[in-house]
């Protein structure tokens, strides 16, 4: 089968692998689309994970289930499905609280083991979802939209009376847009977005979205003016300088993933003084079937996001390319 695999840290190629063999408990599913995440571009270079190859990267994927393991039930062939790529060891103590997402020992499809950009994928019966109708390219965003499903509910953040009357968040990419459409979908009636980029900018305000630009005047002249605050970025001092545009009483998330070795300057005095929350988010945590409620839900905002949809052997191209051009949004494989 076509795949895209890491033969080693730092090389990726397209290689023809054989069909994986079906085991106990699983299902080989045929994959129809998946989603290139900057997270896979870390494995490659051993900055995130066990650092394990040769390895079938892609951890954002839907499919069609082509067999099953004799011992299945529940999960029929022909089912179309989606993916939860986490692999938790369901014993440690952050399992035992439910954090599955903290696993002491968590593994991965994608990360730790073969993942999605590949024909067939040899996955767990207990982590597909199926997703009926769904178009199989925007199933593939369930993965990226559980997480920030998963880092709505850290910072405490759900729909209905206490829902924020605005919201901010730092980065227009494809998971700060996403993150933004889910703060719309979960009924915040005013949802900003601000990025450097007119591009990603312009595109926001296609999906409804308040725009700004970060440094300007007009962004400036609303500090302590939303209840909620997000990054998108991973850059520590836009991390640090959330903390001005929350309101007394507000939520500051971090949600980007900044570098291990960065730190930053915050007061401790105006956390107590102001009563700021403070949130941090990792992963999903079994967040599939409300992200598929959503996107089944979407009039085709989130299914914008999606800037390209190639076949297998060009998604290669956006791994391996040495800087990002922003009018990238979500690349995806698709088999379509």
């Amino acid at each position: 089968m076509e795949s895209i695999c890491y033969t080693e840290k730092g090389v990726a190629v397209t290689t023809a692998l054989p069909l994986p063999e079906l085991r106990p408990g699983h299902a080989l599913v045929r994959v129809r689309a998946a989603g290139l995440c900057h997270t896979d571009i870390d494995v490659l270079h051993g900055r995130y994970g066990e650092g394990r190859f040769p390895l079938v990267p892609c951890h954002e994927y839907a499919g069609v289930v082509e067999a099953v393991a004799g011992d299945v039930s529940g999960v029929a062939v022909g089912a179309r499905v989606v993916v939860d790529p986490n692999l938790p060891c369901g014993e440690c103590r952050a399992c035992r609280k439910g954090l599955t997402n903290l696993c002491r020992d968590l593994k991965a499809y994608g990360v730790t083991e073969n993942g999605g950009f590949a024909e067939y994928s040899l996955v767990r019966t207990d982590h597909l979802y199926e997703i009926g109708d769904l178009d199989f390219n925007l199933a593939a965003l369930a993965e990226p939209l559980a997480c920030v499903l998963n880092g709505l509910g850290s910072a405490g953040l759900e729909a209905g009376p206490a829902v924020p009357e605005n919201a901010l968040v730092f980065g227009a990419g494809p998971i700060g847009l996403l993150l933004a459409l889910s703060l719309k979908a979960k009924g915040v009636p005013l949802v900003m977005v601000a990025d450097i980029n007119e591009g990603r900018l312009a595109l926001a305000k296609k999906l409804g979205l308040e725009t700004a630009v970060p440094e300007s005047a007009a962004l400036s002249g609303l500090l302590r003016a939303f209840d909620f605050v997000a990054d998108a970025t991973g850059i520590a001092r836009v991390v640090e300088g959330m903390i001005d545009f929350v309101a007394d009483g507000g939520t500051v998330l971090v949600f980007g993933v900044c570098a291990p070795d960065q730190r930053i300057s915050i007061s401790p005095f105006e956390l107590f003084r102001r009563q700021i929350h403070f949130a941090g988010s990792h992963s999903l945590n079994r967040n599939i079937p409300e992200a598929l409620d959503i996107l089944r839900r979407d009039k085709g905002a989130m299914a914008a996001l999606v800037s390209h949809r190639l076949p297998l052997g060009e998604v290669l191209h956006f791994i391996t390319k040495k800087s990002a051009d922003p009018a990238t949004m979500k690349v995806q494989f698709s088999a379509d």
